[in-house]
């Protein structure tokens, strides 16, 4: 396959430093950062594959990340025409891209709640606000009202997400379900960030709120 760096040069916004460099939507032709967007490569045998890390051989195909661009982009067989070939792509790959986005964000919580740097539960996240430890507030979207409220009186600052679900939330602590969680400052919860960011555009729910 050929180089990504060498195959992809006319897809970056020149303007932008090597830190800050953009890639094209091919549905929308707006350049963007690549965390607001999703990766795509041909995988073996021509079948379109969603690179949610970044890190998979081939030459990217960028999407801006959120349902209604994907959707377009396999209604106008645009995958094809950015590829130069013929490609297969999956009826669902909207709904794969938004299963791989939530498995990343649980994998991230796992990280961290192994590096000692996210923790479950009311009291705990309660805790970490009060203390000043807490980075972000993660809410589960089909929690109670009354208990995300509260947490969010707490916050402050703190940016809240509301993106996972309670089962979605609970894996990461061995749990079966979680309605509140807090991650702390570091690596971890600026991915997490990143990649919640890219969520919310694949779940139609109030996600991601930034304290004022």
């Amino acid at each position: 396959m050929p180089n990504a760096d060498a195959t992809e040069s006319s897809d970056i916004d020149k303007s932008q430093d090597s830190k800050s460099r953009h890639r094209r939507c091919i549905v929308t032709n707006r350049c963007l950062p690549p965390s607001e967007m999703v990766r795509f490569v041909v995988g073996p045998d021509n079948m379109i594959v969603p690179d949610i890390v970044g890190r998979l051989p081939g030459r990217g195909i960028w999407l801006s990340a959120d349902r209604n661009t994907i959707k377009t982009a396999c209604a106008q067989n645009l995958f094809a025409r950015a590829a130069r070939q013929a490609v297969v792509v999956d009826d669902q790959l909207a709904e794969r891209v938004e299963s791989l986005l939530v498995r990343r964000c649980t994998e991230l919580l796992g990280l961290a709640r192994r590096a000692g740097q996210a923790i479950a539960g009311f009291v705990k996240v309660q805790g970490w606000l009060r203390g000043g430890q807490a980075a972000l507030l993660l809410a589960a979207s089909d929690g109670a009202e009354d208990g995300r409220n509260k947490l969010r009186r707490i916050a402050r600052d703190v940016p809240v997400i509301s993106l996972l679900k309670a089962a979605e939330l609970g894996g990461p602590f061995g749990r079966d379900q979680t309605v509140h969680a807090a991650i702390a400052p570091g690596g971890l919860a600026e991915k997490f960030v990143e990649t919640a960011a890219r969520l919310s555009g694949f779940r139609c729910i109030a996600g991601i709120q930034e304290k004022r």
